[in-house]
């Protein structure tokens, strides 16, 4: 059958969200016939036989605007079957290409698009995504939201995203060790945007001097940089309120910063360090929809220390894959990383990490996403291409 996908969130902007709409038009275009509209740049970077429209990442109602175009555009050409918003922003877009082929409507939402804190947002949008045939979550936190934002359970559909299943490689974490002069030292790992609602300044002021001083040497690496690409930017740098926080609490020395890096290095990383921290604040207004980084790091035999938060448990297999503590609890986040740091190079552990992770493959993800779109298809649905 032909599919339309609609989204901002696409490489080669970085981020969980992009990379799970990247893989969802890989997986559709293997059986389907597959249309796209996405932000500049990612034709580049999605398969070759994919009728792709870009549009202007900025300002938004640029984006929108065309974004709504070339959907009605694409729905004219394509006569899709199905419709999929990439997040709840294109969900009006995908109501109104779907509307013109006769289409189902579906919107893979995340958490924070069903929360945000915008009067027109909860107006316009909201009632889009009400109306959806289907609404996927990326979780069962993200699922309780679309319920409370009056989505019929009966419509809504749990897929976790997923991730690759690498090759242990403990020549790539020796290498990545030794070329960034860290040694032997005690490595703790944050990886994404640097958000408020990603809890960095406050892991670093209220558990890392504890920590630095229980296990010498020890250092938080940060992989990621401001979320200069996000709808809604923040009012100055996180990447520098996190340095001074970490200056104010005598800890500077603890802290080193590395920009996002390929998925090569990125992999290195995860192989090299010794715990995945994930202190993920409760915020008003936001929230972790997932965490996918989480179940990256698990893939690579990583550990994650995170607190209960949004739909990051269903990102971490407790006692397996990590542990999760409660929210806003940092005495017993010191005592977790305590608890998992002296055996977090054990081999076996790591083995059993890898192992637990294989749940999230992307080749897992592939079959549950076929599995639910031939559950929702009315036989016969599907449309051959105008010409």
């Amino acid at each position: 059958m032909n599919v339309l996908q609609i989204t901002r969130n696409l490489p080669p902007l970085q981020g969980g969200m992009e990379r799970l709409n990247g893989h969802i038009a890989r997986v559709l275009a293997e059986k389907h016939t597959v249309a796209v509209v996405g932000p500049e740049g990612c034709r580049r970077l999605l398969p070759a036989r994919l009728d792709v429209a870009e549009v202007s990442l900025r300002p938004l109602p640029v984006f929108l605007l065309q974004a709504c175009w070339q959907a009605l555009r694409l729905a004219g050409r394509h006569r899709p079957a199905v419709v999929i918003a990439g997040s709840g922003l294109t969900a009006p877009m995908a109501w109104l290409a779907a509307r013109r082929s006769g289409a189902q409507r579906i919107a893979y939402v995340h958490g924070l698009d069903l929360i945000v804190d915008s009067i027109a947002y909860r107006t316009f949008w909201l009632p889009f995504i009400r109306r959806m045939d289907l609404v996927l979550v990326n979780s069962a936190n993200t699922g309780r939201l679309a319920q409370a934002c009056g989505v019929a359970a009966a419509r809504i559909r749990v897929l976790n995203p997923g991730t690759e299943s690498p090759v242990a490689s403990p020549a790539a974490a020796t290498k990545f060790r030794h070329e960034n002069g860290f040694g032997d030292r005690p490595l703790l790992l944050s990886v994404g945007r640097l958000t408020r609602r990603k809890g960095l300044t406050e892991f670093i002021e209220r558990c890392l001097p504890q920590l630095c001083l229980r296990h010498p040497g020890l250092l938080l690496l940060v992989i990621g940089d401001d979320a200069s690409n996000a709808l809604k930017v923040a009012v100055g740098s996180e990447r520098e309120r996190i340095a001074d926080t970490a200056g104010a609490a005598g800890v500077a020395d603890a802290l080193r910063f590395l920009p996002p890096c390929d998925d090569e290095m990125l992999s290195a990383a995860y192989e090299a360090c010794d715990l995945h921290i994930f202190p993920v604040r409760e915020m008003a207004g936001d929230v972790e929809g997932f965490g996918m980084v989480a179940i990256e790091a698990a893939a690579h035999g990583l550990p994650t220390i995170a607190f209960r938060s949004g739909g990051v448990p269903d990102a971490v297999i407790e006692g397996t894959t990590g542990i999760l503590v409660q929210a806003d609890d940092y005495p017993a986040l010191v005592e977790a990383v305590d608890e998992w740091l002296p055996k977090s190079r054990d081999l076996a552990l790591r083995a059993r990490c890898r192992e637990a992770a294989r749940r999230w493959s992307w080749e897992n993800f592939a079959i549950r996403l076929h599995q639910i779109l031939a559950e929702v298809m009315p036989k016969g649905n599907a449309h051959e291409p105008r010409t």
